[in-house]
């Protein structure tokens, strides 16, 4: 049996991070059919003053592995950025790239894997391996007061990265957690494409998770 590999000790992963084989071997696929893509761990996105981060799933394809930055690119952004500017959480224009300008106010972005996975599927094992950044993702924001997860496997990244017991925090869309004293989650289904179009998400719906987040921020 190979020896493990293990997972590189830093608040990101480098941008040839080995700690996943399957999630490696699928960016250099990647680099070969998609050179001018960023092709590598995505990185966060805000200031690490946020008082909310946002973690979804893991880049898609050809939204934040070929921009270089979450959620941007593919219709989660369109929705998710939108949202933002309208609760006052990004400023300027969002043009679906790195570079349009657009800032975050008080958030944060980041994934739960950092890496592209096949057929947007991250494995458990994958989950768990770069749970580590998350962790350090966290830890490393002093006035956080505030975590939407984007879907139940985001939710579940983040009830292990304190520790605690899924048992005591069901997912449930538009469900508020307390993690700690002065930390909460509250989860909504993931902005894809999939989850509107089939009507499980609908902007309103979405808007009500970030109204009920505002309004804890403001409190």
């Amino acid at each position: 049996m190979p020896d493990a590999i293990p997972v590189p000790d830093g608040p990101a992963p480098p941008p040839d991070c080995p700690a996943c084989p399957r999630l490696a071997a699928f960016r250099e696929a990647n680099r070969r059919a998609y050179p001018a893509f960023h092709n590598a761990p995505v990185p966060s996105f805000g200031g690490h003053d946020a008082r909310l981060l946002i973690v979804g799933l893991a880049p898609g394809l050809k939204g934040a592995n070929q921009t270089g930055r979450p959620f941007t690119g593919d219709y989660a952004g369109d929705l998710l950025y939108a949202t933002l500017q309208k609760f006052g959480l990004a400023e300027g224009r969002y043009g679906k790239h790195a570079g349009d300008g657009l800032r975050l106010s008080g958030c944060r972005i980041t994934n739960a894997v950092r890496c592209v996975p096949p057929a947007n599927k991250p494995t458990g094992g994958e989950i768990r391996t770069c749970r580590g950044f998350l962790e350090r993702e966290i830890a490393a924001l002093p006035r956080l007061e505030a975590i939407v997860a984007l879907g139940s496997v985001s939710h579940g990244a983040i009830v292990a990265a304190h520790g605690l017991r899924q048992a005591s925090f069901k997912f449930a869309h538009g469900a508020a957690h307390r993690l700690g004293r002065n930390l909460h989650l509250f989860d909504s289904y993931h902005c894809s494409r999939y989850n509107t179009n089939t009507g499980r998400l609908t902007v309103a719906m979405f808007e009500d998770v970030f109204a009920k987040v505002t309004a804890h921020l403001a409190g």
